[in-house]
């Protein structure tokens, strides 16, 4: 794995500060960078948030951005991957590389339709062996895709 290309997970809009915290501390431990769209669903001084991520949120690198067109501007061309539950792709299927962007939407909405059409290519899901189940937890998908890519990249 090619530590000096860490892997990014966004987060557009999130809502539940738990998720968030718990995903902070999994960007923590990774040393993966935590990008958070605006506009978030909670204080960033949500006590619950804070809880979540222990006493590792001086080790988290985190950027804001004010908007998810001003995220997509800036990175251009990037690997970007965005995960839904709309697509039958498999997130095994994605070919990740150091450095890659792991984009997640919302927790009750997902991401925004115009946006997994414009990137249907670069669209997967974790699949739900229950039909009766629509997703898992955010912070459990995160980490999920993130070792999965850490698993692809890895060179020992």
């Amino acid at each position: 794995m090619d530590d000096t290309q860490p892997f990014n997970i966004v987060l557009v809009e999130p809502e539940i500060p738990p998720n968030t915290g718990s995903i902070a501390r999994l960007c923590g431990a990774t040393n993966s960078v935590l990008h958070l769209v605006h506009p978030l669903g909670f204080s960033t001084d949500n006590k619950h948030l804070i809880r979540a991520g222990l006493d590792y949120w001086q080790f988290v690198k985190i950027h804001h951005w004010q908007s998810f067109d001003a995220f997509l501007q800036a990175q251009q061309e990037l690997q970007l991957f965005f995960f839904t539950t709309k697509v039958t792709r498999k997130y095994t299927s994605a070919q990740f590389t150091p450095g890659g962007y792991l984009i997640f939407g919302k927790e009750t909405q997902g991401l925004p339709e115009d946006v997994l059409q414009l990137y249907a290519d670069r669209c997967y899901t974790l699949p739900m062996k229950n039909p009766n189940i629509r997703s898992l937890n955010l912070a459990m998908t995160a980490g999920i895709v993130l070792y999965e890519a850490f698993r692809q990249c890895a060179t020992e």
